[in-house]
């Protein structure tokens, strides 16, 4: 795991921790390729460059955020960006994270994308990738 995601992750509370760890070393398998960072304080999954999923702590819970969740068409990401493509699920127990659902969302991310690389240079619009 990036150095720096398990001090992101170290400093939650001990269940926290855990949501954590469990979301960094899934999409760390299932995605080998992505290039992994603290980006805006928080723990974000790039390929290409492009951000395809992260994780923050949130009043409500650890929020998982699929840049290019809402073209997923999935109803458990149901935490929806007003502005841009993003969805996501808040966990709060361990117990929550559904492994089969993690692996299926992630296998879209890398399908379904739209390109926030590009978007200061396209003046805030988004165009989809592949």
């Amino acid at each position: 795991m990036n150095k720096d995601i398990q001090a992101f992750n170290d400093k939650q509370s001990p269940e926290d921790q855990e949501i954590c760890n469990i979301l960094a070393g899934e999409i760390d398998k299932k995605l080998p390729k992505a290039e992994s960072k603290i980006w805006h304080a928080h723990p974000v999954w790039f390929l290409d460059g492009n951000p395809i999923v992260g994780y923050s702590k949130q009043k409500a819970g650890l929020r998982l955020m699929f840049w290019s969740g809402v073209s997923f068409d999935e109803g458990e990401l149901n935490v929806v960006g007003k502005k841009f493509k993003d969805a996501s699920i808040l966990y709060t127990g361990v117990e929550q994270i559904k492994l089969k659902d993690l692996t299926r969302w992630l296998k879209k991310s890398t399908a379904i994308q739209w390109d926030y690389k590009n978007i200061v240079k396209r003046k805030g619009k988004l165009e989809r990738l592949k």
